[in-house]
C-alpha cells in the first residue's frame, strides 16, 4: 500500500519521532536563538556604519562598543547554530534507528513468502538508503520550514520597523522565487519516484550478482552480466539525471529573482536617502543585510526540494513495506507443550501460486519415531512438504497435526521448538564456532557444544582451527570448506536433542567417507526421534521405516526400501539410475 499524500507520510513519520520528542524541540529552540542572536546583529552594523560617516568624525568609543556586541552576538549565533545541528543530527540518527528496528522486526512477521518474492538486496536498500533518504529529507526539510517561518517573521518585523516602504518591495518581490521553484519541482515527482525505484533494482540485482560471482564466472557469463547492469545503470542514469536537471535550475532561479530584489532595494533605498526619506545610511546598510536574511528561507526551501522529493519516493517504499501484511497471528493460541513425534497430514492441498497445481489431497500418518524419507524427481514437491510441516506456508486445504494437535491451532513458535532443522544450504554467521554450534540453545555449556559436534565429527577439524571453538567464522563463512560448514549445522541439532528432526539434503556437501561417519552420527541421533529425510543420493535412505516416493505433487509409491524395488516401479527406476554404469 503506497502513502499518496505528504500528510500522510508525515503522519507515519512523526510515529517515529514522536519517541524523541524533547531532542527535536531541543534543536528548535537552539535554532530559533540562534537566528534572533543573528537577526539583532544587522542592527548593531548599521549603527557601526554611522558612527563613521564623515571623515575625521569617527566615534571610536561607540564603534568599538557595536562590534564588541556584534562579536558576542556572533559567538552565541554560531554556538546556537551548532547546538541546534549537534540536536538534529541525533534526532536523525535515533529516528533512522528506530525505522530500521521496525523495518527488521516487520521482516520476522511478514509472511516467507514475501521474503521468497522480493530481492533481498532491494529489502537491504530499503532498511539502509531508503530510511536515510525519509529522515535526512523530511527532518532537515521540517526543521527548514520551521526556521524559515521563524526567521522571515522576525526580520519581517524589524524591516517594517525601520522602513515600511522598503519592508514591502522586499515582501512582495521575495515569494516569487520560492513560486518558481515549486512549479520546477511539481514536474520531476514522477522521475525522483523512478529514481528510487532504479536504485532499489541496482541493489538487488549486484547483490545476487556478487553472491553468485563464482557461477557468473564457472559458466563465463561475465559478458551478459556486465549487460544487463549497464541495462540497469543507463536506466539509473537516465533517471537520475532528468530528476537532478530540475533540482539543479529550481535553486539558481530562485538566486536570479533574488539578486534582481536586492538590486531594486539598493536602487530605492540610494533614492530614499537622497529624498530624505531614510534618515540614516546605516538603515539602508541594516535593511539590505535583512533583505538577504529575509529571501534566504525562500532560497532554502527551493535547495530542499529536490531532497523532499527523493524523501516521498523513499518514504512510500518505507512505509509500503512497513504496510505489508503480517503473517496471521497466533499469539492468542496455546502453546504446544509436549510432543511425542506424531504427525498426520490430512487432505492437504498447497500451491504456491493459484493457477499452478502443485500438491493435491495429500495423506500420511507418521508415528512416533518413525524415519520417513521423501524421495522423487525436482520439482515434485519435496521441500514444500517441509515448507508446511514447519509451517512456513500454510496449506490451502486440510490440515497437518503434531502430537494431535493442529499446527494451525497453536503457536509457531512452540510447535517448532520440537524440531530441529538441517538444510542443503548450511548457514552460519558473523560469530565464533560456539556461539554459531550454540545459535539454537545460546545457555549450552562449553561441554555440551564440544559433545554435540564430536557426534557430529566435526571436533576434529575445530581443534584445528587458529583459536579452536572460539574461532570467529567470516561474514561469508569463508575461512571454513562446505562441508565444514555443514558438520557445524549437524552439530546445531545433535546439541538441541529435539523429538522430531528434518534434513533436507543434509550431507549433500560432504564427502564419501565423512558422509557415512556422519550417518552413523545421524543413526544414534534418530533412534526414538520423528525424522523426515528429504534426499537425493538414495543410498543414504535405505535404512528409513517409510519412503515417500513423489511426482508431480502426490505420493505415488510408499514403503521400505527393499519393497519399493521388489515392485519396480518408479522408485526402482529412480535408484538404478543413480548408479547406472557404475
Amino acid at each position: 500500500m503506497k502513502t499518496k499524500n505528504i500528510k500522510g507520510i508525515i503522519s507515519k513519520l512523526f510515529h517515529f519521532v514522536k519517541p524523541h520528542k524533547a531532542v527535536f524541540f531541543i534543536s528548535v529552540l537552539f535554532d530559533l536563538l540562534a537566528i534572533i542572536a543573528n537577526m539583532i546583529i544587522p542592527i548593531f552594523s548599521g549603527y557601526a556604519i554611522d558612527t563613521m560617516i564623515t571623515v575625521g568624525n569617527v566615534n571610536f568609543y561607540l564603534l568599538i562598543k557595536y562590534l564588541v556586541i556584534i562579536g558576542v552576538l556572533t559567538i552565541f549565533s554560531s554556538l546556537f547554530e551548532w547546538l541546534g545541528g549537534h540536536f538534529t543530527n541525533i534526532l536523525t540518527f535515533r529516528t533512522s534507528q528506530s525505522m530500521r528496528e521496525a523495518i527488521y522486526n516487520k521482516l520476522n512477521y511478514v509472511p516467507i513468502k514475501y521474503i521468497d518474492n522480493t530481492s533481498h538486496g532491494d529489502i537491504m536498500n530499503t532498511m539502509i538508503a531508503d530510511v536515510e533518504n525519509v529522515t535526512d529529507g523530511f527532518l532537515e526539510g521540517f526543521k527548514t520550514v520551521i526556521n524559515g517561518v521563524f526567521q522571515i517573521l522576525v526580520v519581517g518585523v524589524l524591516m517594517f520597523a525601520l522602513n515600511w516602504s522598503l519592508a514591502i518591495v522586499v515582501i512582495i518581490g521575495a515569494p516569487l522565487s520560492l513560486l518558481l521553484a515549486i512549479l520546477i519541482t511539481r514536474k520531476s515527482k514522477k522521475l525522483y519516484r523512478a529514481r528510487v525505484e532504479m536504485q532499489g533494482s541496482m541493489s538487488g540485482f549486484s547483490e545476487e550478482m556478487i553472491t553468485n560471482m563464482k557461477i557468473i564466472k564457472a559458466f563465463n557469463d561475465e559478458a551478459d552480466t556486465n549487460a544487463r547492469f549497464e541495462d540497469i545503470n543507463k536506466k539509473l542514469y537516465s533517471a537520475s539525471e532528468k530528476s537532478m536537471f530540475y533540482a539543479s535550475i529550481a535553486n539558481p532561479t530562485s538566486k536570479l529573482v533574488n539578486g534582481i530584489l536586492y538590486g531594486m532595494l539598493a536602487m530605492f533605498g540610494a533614492i530614499f536617502v537622497l529624498n530624505g526619506r531614510v534618515a540614516r545610511i546605516g538603515i539602508i546598510s541594516s535593511f539590505l543585510n535583512y533583505a538577504e536574511n529575509f529571501t534566504k528561507p525562500f532560497n532554502d526551501l527551493t535547495s530542499i526540494f529536490a531532497d523532499l522529493n527523493i524523501a516521498i519516493a523513499s518514504a512510500n517504499r518505507v512505509f509500503e513495506l512497513l504496510g505489508e501484511a503480517n503473517e496471521i497471528s497466533d499469539a492468542d493460541l496455546p502453546e504446544l507443550k509436549k510432543c511425542n513425534g506424531e504427525v498426520e497430514i490430512k487432505n492437504v492441498s498447497f500451491s504456491y501460486e493459484k493457477s499452478f497445481k502443485l500438491i493435491e489431497n495429500l495423506n500420511l500418518s507418521v508415528k512416533a519415531g518413525q524415519r520417513v524419507a521423501i524421495v522423487g524427481p525436482t520439482g515434485c514437491g519435496k521441500s514444500t512438504i517441509i515448507n508446511l510441516l514447519m509451517r512456513f506456508y500454510d496449506v490451502d486445504a486440510g490440515s497437518i497435526k503434531v502430537s494431535n494437535k493442529d499446527i494451525r491451532k497453536v503457536t509457531r513458535k512452540s510447535f517448532r521448538s520440537f524440531y530441529g532443522m538441517v538444510l542443503q544450504e548450511s548457514w552460519l554467521y558473523n560469530a565464533s564456532v560456539k556461539d554459531n554450534v550454540a545459535y539454537g540453545k545460546p545457555n549450552a555449556s562449553l561441554d555440551e557444544i564440544i559433545e554435540a559436534c564430536k557426534l557430529a565429527g566435526a571436533h576434529a577439524f575445530i581443534e584445528k582451527l587458529p583459536q579452536g571453538y572460539d574461532t570467529i567464522i567470516s561474514e561469508r563463512a569463508d575461512n571454513i570448506s562446505a562441508g565444514q560448514k555443514q558438520l557445524l549445522c549437524i552439530a546445531r541439532i545433535m546439541l538441541l536433542k529435539p523429538p522430531m528432526m528434518i534434513l533436507d539434503e543434509a550431507t549433500s556437501n560432504i564427502d564419501t567417507r565423512t558422509e557415512m561417519k556422519i550417518q552413523q552420527a545421524l543413526d544414534i541421533m534418530m533412534q526414538g526421534r520423528t525424522c523426515f529425510i528429504v534426499a537425493h543420493r538414495l543410498s543414504t535412505i535405505e535404512n528409513a521405516d517409510t519412503i515417500l516416493v513423489m511426482n508431480k505433487g502426490k505420493i505415488i509409491e510408499q514403503g521400505k526400501h527393499k519393497e519399493l524395488l521388489a515392485k519396480h516401479g518408479f522408485y526402482y527406476k529412480l535408484f538404478n539410475s543413480q548408479f547406472a554404469g557404475k
